[in-house]
């Protein structure tokens, strides 16, 4: 059976990566990781590790993304909620299963090799939820 292991990060969606750092970084003194340009989901992210996870702030490069039409509809915020898993396909046909509603059926793959995909806020009580498995 597939066991979630831990929160991986939380991601928050901003409008403005410096001013946002301003505050992560600067104000409370979160050591900043790491800021990568993520073509493929057309976002900037910063990752600020905390012990045994991490925030990453996500910013949209262009107009017509995904992360672009969240920040127009919902503004600034909390985005999803990561979880490591030791077995993300497995974990996947658990949820289907249930009857759990799914963004992505199958993982994708990160350009660092991480297998990703996504739960529908539907079936979490409002919160969107990403899956890791590293």
């Amino acid at each position: 059976m597939p066991v979630v292991k831990s929160i991986h990060h939380v991601a928050v969606v901003v409008s403005d990566m410096e001013q946002s750092l301003s505050f992560w970084r600067d104000a409370l003194g979160i050591e900043l990781h790491e800021l990568r340009d993520v073509p493929a989901e057309k976002s900037q992210v910063a990752f600020l590790p905390l012990a045994g996870a991490e925030v990453e702030l996500v910013m949209p490069t262009t107009d017509d993304s995904g992360i672009a039409k969240y920040l127009a509809r919902r503004g600034q915020g909390m985005h999803h909620l990561c979880l490591e898993v030791d077995d993300i396909e497995g974990m996947l046909a658990q949820l289907k299963a249930k009857n759990i509603r799914l963004i992505n059926e199958e993982p994708r793959t990160a350009a660092d090799g991480k297998k990703y995909a996504f739960i529908h806020p539907e079936s979490t009580g409002g919160v969107l939820v990403e899956l890791y498995q590293l």
